[in-house]
């Protein structure tokens, strides 16, 4: 493509789009993808790029995969989307199946939804409603760590690091959660080693039983707080802290799932099942848009 065909396009696309996590106006143009195949970007300019982001840990399987595009096509060709209020087709309902083989113990249900957030969203609702059908209408609010990232809209905003988060700028308008410590850094951590952040977590479980409904954390790895690892026995801690008061478990494998952290989800290196689960990203290979919360 002609440079100033490249031009012409960056200057539409400032005119008319405004990128995530971007200053407006941009202070740099938007580099422009003419095509995509295997690992590797092609940009209209003629260089190429290895994506090492894979779109924001997205396209697991690379681009242009030909099983994938295959599965795409053949799927259009019979139907693109329905909707799923008092619908339902072959295609969602082994997906399910498949998700429920393969996830922790003890999760048997699957809601399908848009995005990360989303999932994120819904599993803050599934976690009131569950608190107050026992009649515990005061548990409203979620227990979590510093660190964490849980996407962009607001229940999961909300639970986003308030402090060092993307999102401090809405502080005062976000529900405010309870945030413990982030857990001690380190994979081999025992569990004598993280003894005291353990007894701090539960201190305050225990100082605010009466309005916690749930727990949600990032198992093992807390990605864009920086690739941050940490014990699985600090998911063994919570389990038993949730356990302990009622509280439900929600672990976001939104990032860690299917093989990130060499188990198949996070949960699985501390064998701890979460009472609710959320996915998403390499779900599709970044083929679409969709995340699912198990519960």
């Amino acid at each position: 493509m002609e440079q100033s065909d490249i031009e012409r396009l960056q200057k539409r696309d400032a005119e008319v789009l405004w990128h995530p996590y971007a200053p407006m106006p941009a202070s740099v143009p938007a580099r422009l993808v003419e095509s995509a195949e295997g690992v590797r970007l092609h940009f209209a300019d003629g260089t190429v790029a290895i994506d090492a982001m894979s779109s924001w840990w997205c396209a697991v399987h690379g681009y242009r995969h030909p099983a994938l595009d295959r599965a795409m096509s053949d799927q259009a060709a019979q139907m693109s989307h329905v909707m799923f209020g008092g619908l339902t087709h072959r295609p969602a309902i082994e997906l399910a199946e498949a998700l429920l083989e393969m996830a922790p113990r003890g999760l048997d249900h699957v809601f399908l939804a848009d995005s990360g957030s989303v999932s994120v969203e819904v599993a803050v609702k599934m976690a009131v409603q569950y608190q107050r059908a026992l009649g515990q209408r005061r548990r409203t609010r979620l227990l979590t760590v510093r660190g964490g990232y849980h996407g962009d809209t607001f229940a999961a905003m909300s639970v986003c690091d308030p402090v060092r988060g993307m999102h401090s700028e809405f502080a005062g308008v976000l529900p405010e959660q309870i945030f413990a410590p982030r857990p001690p850094a380190g994979f081999e951590r025992s569990q004598n080693e993280i003894a005291p952040w353990t007894n701090e977590v539960s201190d305050l479980a225990r100082l605010h039983r009466d309005e916690i409904a749930a727990i949600i954390i990032e198992p093992v790895l807390q990605g864009a707080g920086g690739m941050y690892v940490y014990s699985p026995e600090c998911l063994r801690a919570l389990r038993a802290i949730a356990d302990e008061h009622g509280f439900l478990l929600i672990l976001d494998e939104i990032a860690t799932g299917f093989g990130r952290t060499g188990a198949m989800f996070a949960a699985d290196h501390a064998e701890v099942a979460p009472d609710i689960m959320c996915v998403g990203k390499a779900l599709t290979g970044g083929y679409l848009s969709m995340a699912a919360t198990l519960c």
